[in-house]
């Protein structure tokens, strides 16, 4: 009798995604709350007269009006996403939201400062992942545990 695991079937996993173990059914709510969590924390920045003020030292027009609008479009989608309220709508809030904020306010390739840029770089780069996991959320939506799923909207 062989019991190794590569001889046993992709299904036969209690871990996998697709069910399985029953503490895997939470991996989704959890993601999205991990995911949007940060967005709904630092929203309120953009309503600040320091996160104005610095959106607009780094080029952003209009800032008094773009950035609490830009705030909006965070909170908006990031507590969509969160509850997983029309979660796809919310994950295109957040690509609204994290394009412009990305190509404007972490520009590396336009920073002096060796250290700084780099640093912007970094901030480049772990947008570029939001993006995609917005883009995930706006193509799968939010899961079986969300607000949508139980209205039908998944």
């Amino acid at each position: 009798m062989h019991t190794g695991v590569a001889e046993r079937g992709v299904g036969e996993f209690p871990g996998r995604l697709g069910g399985g173990a029953a503490w895997t059914r939470y991996l989704v709510p959890v993601g999205r709350a991990a995911f949007a969590g940060a967005h709904v924390i630092f929203a309120p920045l953009n309503f600040s007269p320091q996160g104005i003020s610095w959106a607009g030292q780094q080029g952003v027009p209009l800032p008094g009006l773009l950035v609490p609008l830009a705030g909006l479009l965070s909170l908006a989608g990031g507590l969509s996403i969160m509850l997983g309220y029309r979660a796809r709508l919310g994950a295109w809030l957040l690509v609204l939201f994290l394009v412009p904020v990305t190509l404007m306010m972490h520009n590396f390739w336009a920073v002096k400062d060796p250290m700084m840029a780099q640093m912007q770089e970094g901030f480049f780069i772990a947008n570029l992942s939001r993006i995609g996991a917005a883009l995930l959320i706006a193509h799968f939506g939010a899961g079986a545990l969300s607000l949508d799923a139980r209205s039908g909207r998944s």
